[in-house]
């Protein structure tokens, strides 16, 4: 019994000394760049239109998800141009 709870102090005494171990590692992650956002956008906007399309509008669009995707982003990039 004394050997758990010297475990448990060895496992907790780190995380009282440095409170910054304790911290949840997401809450310290950066935010994404503008090189990052914009495709991030483009993907969700097109996943929207995906799911947006009927079966027969999929299917003269682009049988799938890549090439409509692909179709996708490049219309967006020529909008913004």
């Amino acid at each position: 019994m004394p050997f758990r709870f010297v475990l448990a102090a060895c496992l907790i005494a780190p995380l009282l000394v440095n409170p910054v171990l304790a911290k949840d590692p997401v809450a310290g992650a950066k935010e994404p760049s503008v090189t990052q956002t914009a495709p991030r956008e483009r993907q969700k906007k097109c996943g929207a239109e995906w799911r947006a399309l009927s079966v027969a509008d999929k299917a003269a669009k682009g049988p799938k998800w890549p090439q409509y995707f692909s179709k996708c982003v490049k219309r967006l990039k020529e909008q913004k141009a």
